[in-house]
């Protein structure tokens, strides 16, 4: 994929990229970093490269960033927060969640990450809108080209599949 084309790509998809980001940081300042860090990878990997799908993988690049920088932020405020509380009585610390419920909200939350990639790409890109950017129904058909009903489709067919990968286990 030339350089023109990466950023013709990346120009046509950014406001929707930085919504998406958005969505999964809590912050647009955050998202709009995301997204061109996201750019310069996406362009860095696809130079002198054919990519299949494009579009799919810039989005995942942006998700993978966003994610990673989520995870990152918990775990700096909960550094934080443990320092600020380190002398807290005992009362503050039945409020903590148990050492054993953190870990079981770990493991759902790795659960439903496998889930998600496990779902082919198209439904896994309209869950993802419809969940974590809160894309209407509509859109995500226009973002995929697809009719409203498959889009309502693949969303309910990828939230099923993640709620049968949870009751799993």
């Amino acid at each position: 994929m030339r350089l023109d084309s990466s950023l013709n790509l990346y120009v046509m998809h950014r406001r929707a990229l930085v919504d998406y980001a958005s969505s999964i940081t809590g912050s647009r300042a955050l998202a709009e970093d995301l997204v061109q860090e996201a750019w310069l990878r996406f362009a860095e990997a696809s130079k002198g490269r054919l990519l299949e799908d494009a579009t799919g993988y810039l989005f995942r690049i942006v998700r993978n960033l966003a994610i990673d920088g989520h995870r990152r932020n918990l775990r700096e405020s909960q550094l934080f927060i443990a320092e600020e509380y380190e002398g807290a009585t005992a009362a503050h610390a039945d409020q903590a969640p148990s050492q054993e419920a953190a870990m079981v909200s770990r493991q759902d939350y790795a659960r439903v990450m496998e889930a998600l990639a496990e779902l082919p790409e198209r439904t896994r890109i309209a869950l993802e809108m419809h969940r974590f950017g809160g894309a209407k129904l509509r859109e995500i058909a226009a973002f995929l080209d697809i009719s409203v009903s498959l889009a309502h489709a693949l969303v309910v067919d990828g939230v099923e599949h993640c709620r049968r990968r949870l009751e799993c286990s």
